[in-house]
């Protein structure tokens, strides 16, 4: 009987690093919009399109941050934020 191969993982892309300073500007940049009450535009790693609107909640537990666009609200996962802009 011949050997039953395993599937091959799929290597997942990895993150890109960035330093202490530019993750700090970024959070310093979510609070201040999110007292501000202004809306941003942030640019996520692995999602093709921005997302875009008003942040309701950093959560330090999970980590998160809470993007209300109308109705809707999406949670990014701060570490995934690669970019804070304001709309255009």
């Amino acid at each position: 009987m011949p050997p039953v191969e395993k599937p091959k993982k799929k290597s997942k892309d990895k993150r890109p690093t960035r330093d202490e300073a530019i993750l700090e500007e970024i959070g310093e940049r979510l609070v201040e919009a999110m007292q501000e009450e202004s809306e941003v535009v942030l640019t996520v790693w692995g999602l093709d399109e921005v997302v875009q609107g008003l942040i309701t909640k950093l959560d330090s537990r999970t980590r998160l941050v809470h993007v209300q666009k109308q109705d809707e609200i999406t949670k990014v996962p701060f570490m995934d934020i690669m970019k804070v802009e304001n709309p255009e």
